[in-house]
């Protein structure tokens, strides 16, 4: 299998540093780079060399991906998970899960352990596994170098090393150029918990049965992704079963995959998209990591998330490239605005995790073409349409539930706006304070009531007089 220039770039990267000897090494490519093509060249140059390889993976998936490149380029290995016998192949691809529960019992002792999707490095299956090789070197691999709970990754690895960027793969024909639309207005997640880092599940869930989603799902599809192969990502079963019940009816073929299906059913789900059995696959947990199926053109985001990274895994997904392709993000959850574009360029630490709301920094510099919604930087004239933007300013008026396509500079939400409303819910502590909140925000007032719940105020004062009249509650 030919190397393309940036994967030689990498593993040599990663050979100098180890040579100055560092012991950890964290490689970032992004999502269709060929991080497995990479680590899988490095495993095989190490095997040569009369070491032992451990490849860590956490979904069956990369098991899969794994022992195929690895098959590609002639190296001999064994696989560590369930139904799978045991080898002595000098390289090992094992499921966390299984040999998590088999440290006391294995004989393999790597020189070199690869940590696949290596963001998961700090978790407590992953650490134990890692701890009990105390003299293996570490090469870790991600596209996404952050953490939900804000730990940083220094303290598994100490040498970070960044491949190329999306803007580069997709100039260079690696990766698909991409459109996003979204939601004219920002939906309002006021009030929901939060737990290791994203909104509280439970919370979320409930909240998401109550939600009418800004813009509607099935005619934005049509009008911007119409027969494209689609995932659609929700946030749990009852939503997905929603969802595909919605297409379906609609005359839109949907599947679900969910992570508590049987491998065959899922399985079976993929290969319907691929076969054009179905046009749109509605995921829970599932197709963020690890899947690769370049037909793939639309993502539908239905999931709000705090996780960047968990956002650029989902996004990432329809970017590997086709001929002619161009991508479509479907954002009904403004997941673009909170963390901005996917090709944006980020700057990745070791140290933590690099926040997706930055409250005090500005919006970057994108303008929205006011007559066809394209995404430009500014300039006067627009290269799509050839619109010319009037000096003066003027508010522009978008239709309730109209999907725009987003444009870099109103990707977030003004730092000043987003701190004043969130003082505002802080120091609201009675259902007239919340009924007040309700109606400047233009909210109904079943609102109020979730909000008073949801912080835990047992009393209430009585409510003005006034609104109720201002509400006509009847």
């Amino acid at each position: 299998m030919e190397q393309r220039i940036y994967q030689k770039e990498a593993i040599q990267n990663c050979r100098n540093a180890f040579g100055i000897k560092k012991k950890s090494v964290l490689l970032v490519m992004p999502t269709g780079a060929g991080k497995t093509v990479v680590f899988s060249q490095i495993a095989k140059s190490a095997v040569e060399k009369n070491n032992n390889v451990l490849i860590l993976v956490h979904r069956r998936e990369l098991v899969t991906q794994a022992s195929k490149k690895l098959a590609a380029i002639n190296v001999d290995h064994g696989i560590i998970a369930a139904k799978f016998k045991p080898t002595d192949a000098p390289i090992q691809i094992a499921s966390v899960q299984t040999l998590v529960r088999r440290l006391d019992t294995t004989n393999f002792v790597p020189s070199l352990i690869i940590i696949d999707e290596a963001h998961h490095a700090v978790a407590g299956s992953w650490e134990k596994i890692l701890n009990h090789y105390p003299k293996s070197i570490r090469l870790g691999v991600t596209a996404t170098p952050c953490r939900l709970d804000g730990r940083g990754l220094k303290e598994f690895f100490d040498d970070l090393i960044l491949g190329p960027t999306i803007p580069e793969l997709v100039e260079q024909g690696y990766l698909s150029p991409h459109r996003v639309f979204a939601a004219p207005k920002p939906v309002s997640l006021d009030g929901l918990k939060t737990r290791a880092g994203d909104f509280a599940k439970d919370e979320l869930s409930e909240r998401m049965k109550e939600y009418v989603i800004k813009g509607d799902t099935i005619e934005h599809w049509r009008k911007h992704a119409n027969g494209v192969p689609s995932v659609a990502f929700c946030c749990d079963i009852l939503h997905a079963e929603a969802v595909a019940e919605r297409f379906n009816d609609s005359g839109i073929k949907a599947g679900i995959i969910t992570g508590e299906m049987k491998n065959d059913d899922r399985d079976q789900v993929i290969n319907d998209l691929s076969n054009g059995s179905i046009q749109v696959l509605v995921s829970v947990d599932v197709i963020s990591e690890g899947f690769d199926l370049p037909i793939i053109g639309c993502a539908i985001l239905l999931r709000p998330t705090k996780s960047e990274g968990l956002y650029l895994q989902q996004v990432g997904r329809i970017l590997r490239p086709q001929k002619n392709k161009v991508a479509i993000v479907l954002d009904h959850v403004n997941s673009t605005r909170d963390h901005g574009f996917i090709d944006d360029v980020r700057n990745w630490s070791l140290n933590a995790k690099r926040k997706s709301k930055r409250e005090n920094q500005k919006a970057p510099s994108v303008t929205v073409c006011e007559n066809c919604f394209a995404t430009y930087r500014p300039q006067r004239v627009c290269p799509c349409c050839g619109f010319e933007k009037e000096i003066a300013r003027r508010k522009i008026r978008f239709e309730e539930a109209e999907l725009i396509e987003l444009k870099r500079e109103e990707v977030r939400l003004n730092a000043e706006e987003k701190t004043q409303r969130n003082t505002e819910y802080k120091n609201a502590k009675t259902l007239q304070d919340f009924l007040a909140i309700a109606e400047r925000r233009g909210y109904k007032r079943g609102w109020a009531y979730f909000a008073l719940k949801n912080k835990g105020v047992k009393t209430m004062k009585p409510v003005d007089n006034s609104l109720n009249e201002k509400w006509n509650w009847g």
